[in-house]
């Protein structure tokens, strides 16, 4: 309490007690015994009130001690008991039930597979080790504290960034390994890279790594199927000093559909884990390539984003051309015009009659009274001066599905400064804005006229927008995606659906995946209040489930998590107009947890190092518990806690204060003072 408050409360007394004897003597008209009584009551009902409008602090001192966190954290995966011969659990109590250790640490136990839980059960069931995702959790549990963590772990990790660079700087990790780290035989397919598409009549290439884990010299056999067809077979040589082999072949695709292979690696050795032996991969066989011209009678960076981004998708093939060097359009399924001028007027023209889907790109070299004059959508009044336009992303489009992949966080696209006009309906996805102000324009743009499709960008230098995406994510995927949406749209004439859902063929095992829709209402317009079900069928059990699509943004989703191997139905229904969409899809055969023979102990080692820790097996417990019990770096804190009280916070007083108005109030009544 400070000075200033103190001399206040003195004069609050004085005052209290002025404004007392004011009342009941100097004023009283009979000078009562009771007004004694009376005036004490009143100096007491004032001084409450100067002490609520004073407020005074209160402070008060305590004292705490601050334990340093000690995380013990539990693999539950399946690998555990996969690679374990013998399963202890007594490991794990002597750290959470060690006095010494309880009276240093606040120890606390985690459990992760897929998820990380706070005292989970520990039945190693999970499908998935993510060990990067205990890392993150730490992070956020314990931001500003130096601590340790005993990590009970094999170190295998199916998912997840690498987690020897995951921990903060604050944490020192000590590895307990789990898991029988003898050497055994063992032969294994580590991962296959196959296209998931690939046309009819062509061949396509595969790619397959197999791992060898032993000291012997050993020679196996690895073998391709499809279906009970073997296509490919090869002997292939390990040792010692060969333990990994990457093998390329072609496959000749024969069949249109879906098609499921099986690689398998085998020895006459015996092994005790099989299951890593074989793989599954599944290749789409279609017919026919999508077939686009890209027309332009200038060079630019554009054309070359242009293409690559396209042809990211393997099913597309894009042919850069000049305006004079087309011959035949229907060999195409879109064109792309690049900032045309008079010299597209054939195509121009020709297109009129063979009514293919087009794609325009305008910029500083496009000719807009020609573009104006040749086409039907827009009407343009452009100057001569360039302008810079930014994006602004239309959440309401509905063409198709476009996330927002940070469209406004783009640099700016050239085009001519004017006034782009729309001749009828349209459907922008992307609005031009200048220095964050609405133009009126359209930036990128769809116009459909019965069956045929036509696109708009009214701008150049999308190749910046593909450099961007990889400077910030490291990867061309969501500028690849989106490109491929549109010329995926293009592609189509087919009529709008008002259902329209988004799947994969197959999905492996153990994986965790969303299927998305649209639902769109007569005016094909998305509807936001519809209520989407799915009901699943396992064709090979006949076992039904259904579940409720849950809405996102832009759409609604349903997710799956641990369906078991096999062939599934499905049929999409919104319940108001009972429409429905129909379709398949295969879980493939996959148990990643078992794919395992030996802890990752190099992993762990490099990660126990770069925390500044250390690793230990589980018959080493007790070094690491005295270990910790020695390191001064963590000894319990004792922490002064200053709690201050305002004196408006006492409810007592102001019930006191009531309580004292109420009792002058009676005794005054009683004495006939009112």
């Amino acid at each position: 309490m400070t000075t200033s408050t103190i001399l206040l409360l003195i004069l609050s007394v004085f005052i209290a007690t002025g404004l007392s004897y004011y009342q009941y003597y100097y004023k009283a008209k009979n000078k009562l015994k009771v007004n004694l009584f009376l005036a004490f009551m009143r100096f007491l009902i004032w001084f409450g009130v100067f002490l609520l409008l004073l407020n005074p602090i209160f402070s008060s001192k305590s004292y705490e001690v601050v334990k340093t966190p000690l995380p013990i954290v539990i693999d539950n995966s399946e690998s555990i008991k996969n690679l374990s011969s013998v399963i202890n659990n007594d490991t794990y109590n002597t750290f959470i039930q060690n006095q010494k250790l309880n009276e240093k640490f606040e120890v606390q136990v985690y459990t992760f597979d897929k998820d990380f839980t706070a005292n989970g059960t520990i039945d190693y069931s999970g499908k998935q080790s993510l060990i990067d995702n205990v890392a993150k959790n730490l992070k956020q549990l314990y931001r500003n504290t130096n601590y340790p963590v005993v990590l009970f772990t094999d170190g295998n990790q199916t998912q997840g960034n690498d987690y020897v660079f995951s921990f903060q700087d604050n944490s020192k990790v000590y590895p307990i390994v789990l898991g029988d780290t003898t050497t055994v035989f063992d032969l294994k397919i580590d991962q296959i890279n196959a296209n998931k598409y690939t046309f009819l009549k062509n061949k396509f290439p595969v790619e397959v790594f197999l791992q060898y884990n032993g000291n012997e010299t050993v020679n196996s056999i690895l073998t391709i199927k499809n279906q009970d067809q073997v296509v490919f077979k090869k002997n292939v040589s390990f040792s010692q000093q060969n333990k990994a082999q990457s093998i390329s072949l072609l496959l000749d695709a024969t069949k249109i559909g879906i098609q499921k292979y099986t690689a398998s690696i085998s020895s006459l050795k015996d092994e005790k884990n099989k299951t890593n032996n074989y793989k599954n991969f599944i290749i789409e066989v279609i017919d026919q390539r999508t077939e686009i011209a890209l027309l332009s009678d200038i060079i630019h960076p554009d054309l070359s984003a242009l293409k690559r981004s396209i042809e990211a998708n393997e099913q597309r093939k894009v042919s850069i051309l000049k305006s004079n060097e087309i011959k035949d359009l229907q060999q195409y399924n879109v064109l792309i015009f690049y900032q045309p001028n008079a010299s597209f007027k054939s195509i121009f023209e020709a297109n009129k009659k063979a009514k293919i889907n087009t794609f325009t790109i305008t910029g500083l070299h496009t000719d807009f009274t020609f573009l104006g004059q040749y086409q039907d959508d827009f009407s343009f009044k452009m100057a001569s001066q360039k302008e810079d336009y930014f994006a602004s992303y239309i959440s309401g489009f509905n063409l198709f599905a476009q996330e927002n992949i940070g469209f406004e966080n783009f640099s700016s696209l050239e085009n001519k400064f004017g006034t782009i006009t729309s001749k009828g309906n349209t459907a922008t996805l992307l609005e031009a804005t200048i220095r964050n102000i609405p133009s009126g324009n359209p930036l990128l743009t769809f116009v459909e006229k019965g069956k045929q499709r036509n696109g708009y960008l009214f701008g150049e230098n999308i190749w910046k927008w593909r450099l961007e995406t990889h400077l910030k994510k490291n990867s061309f995927d969501d500028f690849d995606f989106f490109t491929d949406k549109w010329v995926q749209y293009l592609t189509s004439n087919a009529a709008k659906k008002n259902l329209e859902v988004d799947y994969k063929s197959y999905y492996n095992e153990g994986e965790t995946f969303q299927i998305t829709a649209q639902y769109f209402d007569k005016n094909y317009e998305l509807d936001e209040n519809a209520q989407l079900s799915i009901l699943l069928t396992n064709k090979d059990t006949n076992e039904k489930k259904s579940y409720n699509f849950l809405k996102s943004n832009i759409d609604y989703k349903v997710e799956f998590d641990n369906l078991k191997k096999g062939n599934y139905n499905f049929i999409v229904t919104e319940k108001d107009s009972k429409k429905t969409f129909s379709g398949n899809f295969e879980i493939l055969e996959f148990d990643i947890e078992k794919q395992f023979v030996n802890p990752d102990r190099l992993r762990l080692e490099q990660l126990a190092s770069h925390s500044s820790g250390k690793l230990f097996y589980p018959n080493q417990s007790e070094d690491l518990i005295q270990s910790l019990l020695k390191d001064t770096n963590y000894l319990p804190v004792q922490k002064e806690v200053l709690k201050k009280t305002p004196l408006i916070d006492w409810k007592l007083l102001l019930l006191l204060i009531c309580g004292l108005l109420a009792t002058e109030w009676f005794v005054r009544k009683y004495n006939g003072l009112l």
